[in-house]
């Protein structure tokens, strides 16, 4: 009987998905995803101000310190920190190198600036350089200007994923193809994450020297797929307030929050390899990319996300492998004993 039971429940869950795509056409449910992405930005803002409030007294904390690095992210959490525990206990850490964007340096500044927070600006180049990494970029070692770095980058990702049928991303995160590509691919990964992971200790080192919480601004999107740096300044946190939030719903924060146009118009950018935007690297704007990502913990199959969406389905199945080979970043996996 159990097992009739189950079955009816197993085949009525499939017939509710059938009996909902006969009454809602493409366009509905597109509104019907979206109008679930929305958020109460208000609400939203009060509860992780508290949020960060409450963290930084529970863990005995003067006050919180981020990285900011002009993008969307981080300027949204900058500006809930000076909310959560004022501007007077608000460090931002800006830590450029020399391939950073000039434009994302100065926004950084301006913005730490309004807000009238504490910043320190820390050009971290010096500690790259001291590790080697710099010389671990090919072209690096080429008289370069940035513009034509950018556009050998482009290139170079274009011809290794037309070449292998991989975005250069997904093998980052899973392994690269072809000898030809795997040692030029690995000195690269090993060049643009030592960037990240320097300023994640440059961040505790304050925080221990002020007693301060460390603050990251990583979002759910880019958690869901592996567009981190593992051990990195958006990994490794005390606290992550928006983890729980899609980028376009940081987005919709960021309105609320007054953060300037300027910062939430640009498209958003690791700014660690010149040329690379994270449209670029990911493949997938993040309006279709958080709606691909609702669809499938909603549960909805491949093929019907592909059609509401207006996306091929090969691009569906590209998103559902950058949740389940980057699933070793998210985890340490240790051994079951049983004693």
């Amino acid at each position: 009987m159990n097992l009739l039971l189950e079955y009816f429940i197993f085949r009525w869950n499939d017939l509710f998905i059938l009996s909902e795509d006969m009454y809602l056409n493409s366009e509905d449910k597109v509104k019907e995803l979206k109008q679930q992405m929305k958020i109460s930005p208000e609400k939203i803002s009060i509860y992780l101000e508290n949020f960060i409030r409450n963290y930084t007294n529970k863990l005995e904390r003067n006050g919180t310190i981020l990285g900011l690095s002009g993008g969307i992210d981080s300027a949204v959490v900058a500006s809930l920190c000076k909310r959560a525990v004022g501007s007077e206990n608000t460090l931002a850490l800006i830590m450029p190198e020399k391939d950073s964007e000039k434009e994302h340096i100065r926004d950084a500044v301006n913005f730490a600036r309004e807000l009238n927070i504490e910043f320190e600006l820390i050009d971290i180049s010096k500690y790259i350089k001291s590790f080697g990494a710099y010389k671990l970029f090919t072209l690096n070692k080429l008289p370069l200007s940035k513009k034509l770095k950018r556009i050998f980058v482009r290139k170079a990702y274009d011809f290794y994923e037309k070449k292998t049928g991989k975005p250069p991303f997904l093998s980052s995160i899973s392994g690269f193809e072809g000898k030809e590509f795997a040692s030029y691919l690995k000195k690269t990964n090993a060049y643009y994450r030592i960037k990240h992971r320097i300023r994640m200790l440059l961040l505790y080192m304050y925080a221990e020297l002020e007693n301060k919480l460390v603050v990251g601004a990583a979002n759910k999107s880019e958690y869901k797929i592996g567009f981190f740096v593992k051990y990195g300044c958006d990994d490794n946190a005390d606290i992550m307030p928006l983890l729980n939030l899609y980028k376009t719903q940081v987005r919709e924060l960021a309105v609320y929050l007054n953060i300037p146009f300027r910062i939430i118009k640009k498209p958003p950018s690791p700014d660690i390899i010149p040329g690379i935007t994270d449209e670029i690297a990911t493949g997938v704007p993040y309006e279709k990319l958080d709606l691909v990502l609702l669809a499938l913990e909603k549960g909805w199959r491949n093929s019907r996300i592909a059609e509401v969406l207006e996306l091929e389905e090969k691009k569906i199945i590209y998103v559902k492998n950058l949740i389940e080979k980057s699933e070793h970043m998210r985890k340490v996996y240790v051994p079951e004993i049983f004693i």
